[in-house]
């Protein structure tokens, strides 16, 4: 079912339909980057380094003397980054893709986004975009359940699932603590399982770990004694994925935006109009942001056990954000560990 609550809250921006989307090909923009200097500038959230390496290739691969220079970090670093540039009238960023849904109608009403509609911008479901766009959803993330097959031979789904006897000192889970798409995960389920599901979990033991993708990194290693771990990303040949059932999932729009005083404007229009492009959504069966996605193509807003749409105001009240942050810290303590780029994992 969709929701009524769309990205561009109507209570944060205004509702001007503003410029018409780009009419420019892929290639006209391509000539256009090339003059400007052939270079991009992206900060994209993430745990990991080169969790954009595919992004990168396929993009200089396609743009042959266009450089992308993608610096992955987790998205709440890269926004206090980039309010000091806004602040200091020193933006040398020229495109965001990040976690941080909040932040987005804040940039908007400082003035700080260009107000730019890639030609698949109508394409884009409503509820993922600012209607001048300011910015829009590109993908779609979410976390999973995730086990290692070679060492746990049956199926895990459910959140239940990690209460289970022989995953006492088996799971490895993100703090929820340090990263907000992995906090509202655990709010979720104890507002569908309880505080006993989550002291029950406790007892079970599992390792804490910082990244979201950390856990199924880990589970993919031969050597790992790991088994599982619920609520959380990371993807590998090793490791088994499943939704879960019994409580809802979490799934978001990852948003991009070009920053108002971009230095290479036209590089970003060309990054953008290329990630919302048919060749980029559609290579592969997945859920899209786009309404037009081949029949194959699974439909977000038909999932049953996920709101792609309620990620953003759990996220806009940072009272709430703040005060189960600390429900947790009380619980688990403050998150212990290396910044997850630094893992090696």
């Amino acid at each position: 079912m969709r929701s009524p609550i769309v990205l561009a809250l109507s209570t944060l921006v205004t509702t001007t339909l503003g410029s018409s989307s780009e009419n420019r090909t892929l290639d006209e923009i391509y000539q256009a980057a090339l003059k400007e200097g052939g270079v991009v500038t992206l900060w994209h959230g993430g745990d990991e380094k080169t969790q954009q390496t595919g992004l990168k290739k396929a993009f200089e691969a396609r743009f042959p003397g266009i450089t992308l220079n993608v610096t992955v970090d987790l998205s709440k670093y890269h926004d206090s980054n980039l309010d000091d540039q806004i602040a200091n009238k020193n933006v040398y960023v020229d495109s965001i893709i990040l976690q941080t849904l909040h932040d987005y109608p804040r940039w908007k009403k400082e003035g700080a986004l260009l107000n730019y509609k890639p030609s698949e911008f109508a394409n884009v479901a409503p509820e993922f975009k600012d209607p001048e766009g300011a910015y829009y959803g590109y993908s779609i993330f979410g976390w999973s359940t995730s086990w290692n097959p070679a060492k746990y031979n049956s199926s895990l789904a459910d959140f239940s699932d990690a209460l289970l006897p022989e995953l006492k000192d088996k799971l490895i889970l993100t703090y929820p603590n340090d990263d907000d798409a992995v906090l509202y995960a655990f709010d979720l389920v104890i507002k569908k399982l309880g505080v006993k599901w989550f002291d029950a979990l406790i007892a079970q033991n599992p390792k804490w770990v910082r990244g979201s993708a950390t856990p199924g990194n880990q589970l993919a290693l031969a050597n790992t004694s790991y088994i599982a771990a619920f609520g959380t990303g990371g993807r590998s040949t090793n490791v088994n994925t499943s939704r879960p059932t019994d409580a809802p999932f979490v799934t978001w729009p990852q948003t991009a935006a070009i920053l108002k005083d971009a230095p290479h404007p036209e590089g970003a229009k060309l990054l953008h109009n290329y990630i919302l492009s048919d060749e980029f959504q559609f290579a592969t069966p997945k859920w899209t942001v786009r309404t037009d996605a081949p029949a194959n193509f699974p439909n977000i807003f038909e999932e049953k056990n996920t709101n792609v749409t309620s990620f953003l105001p759990f996220m806009l009240d940072r009272a709430n954000v703040e005060r189960l942050r600390f429900w947790f810290e009380t619980r688990l303590g403050t998150a212990q560990g290396i910044s997850p780029l630094e893992d090696d994992l």
